[in-house]
């Protein structure tokens, strides 16, 4: 609030009308752009405390938290392992693409798999149980026979 009235119950009742600040006449231009910067870089730590911009992947009830590294199935929250969070993570940030278990097994355990690739197995079918309503009948992964998985769209 700006005002020529300089006696403190003027500006008492300015403040409590609801204004953030009082100035009064004559001001220096440079304190009234101290005084908005300031109410400014308040507004941004009150908006923004507690916020954390979290990188969310987001597909038909399936929520993943990729900062918190979380995964929500219908606002439920379930429980993965290191490498089940990966996998799961990998496969939805690749829709409709399909990869084999050799390909999943190198970009995830970052090796060979040298012939072993019920690891891949074991693991969707872990996932498919914590995510999916019918394992038989899965809505998010889906076997490609003989080739391997993809995350449907």
């Amino acid at each position: 609030m700006v005002s020529a009235k300089k006696d403190d119950i003027d500006k008492i009742r300015g403040l409590g009308l609801g204004a953030d600040d009082y100035i009064t006449k004559p001001f220096s231009p440079s304190e009234l752009v101290a005084r908005v910067k300031a109410h400014m870089a308040r507004y941004s730590r009150l908006v923004g405390s507690g916020h954390e911009n979290n990188d969310f992947v987001e597909i038909r009830g399936l929520k993943i938290d990729k900062t918190a590294r979380r995964v929500y199935v219908d606002d439920e929250e379930k429980s993965f392992t290191t490498k089940e969070f990966d996998l799961l993570t990998f496969l939805a940030e690749n829709p409709n693409h399909v990869f084999t278990k050799e390909e999943l097994f190198r970009k995830i355990w970052n090796m060979d798999s040298i012939g072993d690739i019920a690891t891949v197995t074991v693991h969707i079918k872990k996932i498919r149980e914590k995510i999916e309503y019918d394992t038989s009948n899965p809505q998010y992964i889906e076997t490609i026979w003989g080739v391997g998985y993809r995350f449907k769209v």
